[in-house]
């Protein structure tokens, strides 16, 4: 499967304008999603990797007590992607967040 290219500067700032909470690091989006305990960071991080799966694009997710953070970027690309910004928009509604 190709993967899509590379965006430019302005247009992921525009897609940052309007995702409250992910932000760019280096050449990939970053959120850190808060969750009640340590298990609800694991099903989280569960339920991303499933979604992740039937994309064929998989994140980075560290998880810790209360928390998961999670990294997407195409590292074929060298940086953020339509893919990347589509699947940071699914994760925000698989957090139930906007």
């Amino acid at each position: 499967m190709a993967r899509p290219p590379k965006l430019d500067a302005p247009a992921v700032a525009a897609w940052l304008a309007e995702h409250p909470g992910w932000t760019l690091e280096g050449d990939a989006l970053v959120r850190t999603f808060e969750t009640p305990d340590f298990a609800a960071a694991l099903a989280f991080a569960v339920r991303l990797g499933l979604l992740a799966e039937k994309r064929d694009h998989h994140p980075d997710v560290l998880i810790g007590w209360g928390k998961a953070r999670v990294v997407w970027t195409t590292h074929d690309a060298g940086g953020v992607s339509q893919l990347d910004l589509d699947l940071a928009a699914a994760t925000d509604a698989l957090a139930g967040v906007s």
